[in-house]
Order: C-alpha cells, then structure tokens, then sequence
C-alpha cells in the first residue's frame, strides 16, 4: 500500500540555525517585517490642564531630521533617518560598514487643541510638545421665547 502522506520530503535550510539562535537572543524571527519595527515611535499624552503634554521617544535624531506639520486638525510628527558608518583598516579595507535608513511618523487630532499656540522641544531624544487646549467660550444663556 502507498503512503500518501506527503511529508516525507523535507528540506534543509541553511539559515534555520541562525533564525534560532535570533529568536532566542532577540525574541524575533531574523527575518521579521521590519516597516513594523520603524512605523511608530514611543508617545505619551497627558492632561496638564490648560493644556496636553505629548512626549514622543526619538532617540539617536537630529532636531533638524524630525518635522511636526499641522493641517486641517491633524498633527503629523515625522522623522527620518538616513545614517551610515563605516570603519576601515589601515589598507583602506572595510572593518565594518553598517547603513540605517528608517523612517517614523505619527498623527494626532487636534479638534480640542488652539493649534497656533503648540510649543515644542526636542532635548536627549524626547520630544515634547504643548498642545494648549481651545479656550471655551461662554455662551450668553437665551431668553425663553414663548409661542403664539
């Protein structure tokens, strides 16, 4: 009688024991969605107020690679990184050469905040804004009108 089981055929692959061994140091497959890993960035938003206190974890940026935009209610962070380094012997040859290139953004909605009076700071790699919230504007308390 045949064997219909078509799992007698295996195949060797070469990276498996390095994909272990990365999963056991660094928890991820070797090969992991990397657009996951440098979508989003780390941000806290808390009420202070008068106004929100948003801090945003951006280690290893310069202040001039982070952009904050505001438009029609939304407040977009963004952040690029393009970095490379290298190290030679003293042949010329390479020791090392790494390259980092990731980019990070994130979006708020601003509908409670006075948008033309954020604040913002970048100092160690934590940005921090502040958002201060709309002024509520009291309303004049209407007359009672009665009908015909």
């Amino acid at each position: 009688m045949m064997n219909r089981n078509r799992n007698w055929l295996t195949t060797y692959d070469p990276f498996d024991p390095f994909q272990k061994l990365d999963r056991v140091i660094f928890g991820d497959p070797f090969f992991s969605n990397a657009t996951t890993a440098v979508a989003a960035f780390g941000t806290d938003v808390t009420d202070e107020g008068d106004f929100y206190k948003l801090t945003a974890d951006l280690p290893g940026f310069k202040k001039d690679d982070i952009q904050i935009d505001v438009d029609n209610g939304i407040l977009t962070i963004s952040a690029e990184r393009n970095e490379e380094t290298e190290d030679q012997d003293k042949k010329g040859r390479y020791i090392r050469r790494e390259r980092t290139y990731g980019s990070y953004k994130r979006s708020f909605d601003l509908s409670e905040v006075d948008d033309d009076k954020i604040t913002a700071k970048y100092v160690d790699g934590v940005l921090t804004l502040e958002l201060p919230k709309k002024q509520i504007q009291e309303v004049e308390s209407k007359k009672s009108i009665t009908i015909d």
